[in-house]
């Protein structure tokens, strides 16, 4: 599994659990735990293209 691949999948993860709790505060740090992979998937992705 490469990078890429591995951030995906713990944003995807995160944005699952997100989805199946209901304390506000734990979606919201999974939500911007997901976020964040997402952001450094483009980083990642943006540096191969150069």
């Amino acid at each position: 599994m490469n990078t890429i691949q591995y951030l995906e999948d713990q944003a995807a993860r995160a944005e699952r659990l997100a989805k199946r709790i209901t304390d506000a505060l734990t979606i919201e740090k999974l939500l911007t735990f997901a976020g964040d992979r997402r952001r450094e998937i483009e980083v990642i992705a943006a540096r191969r293209r150069a």
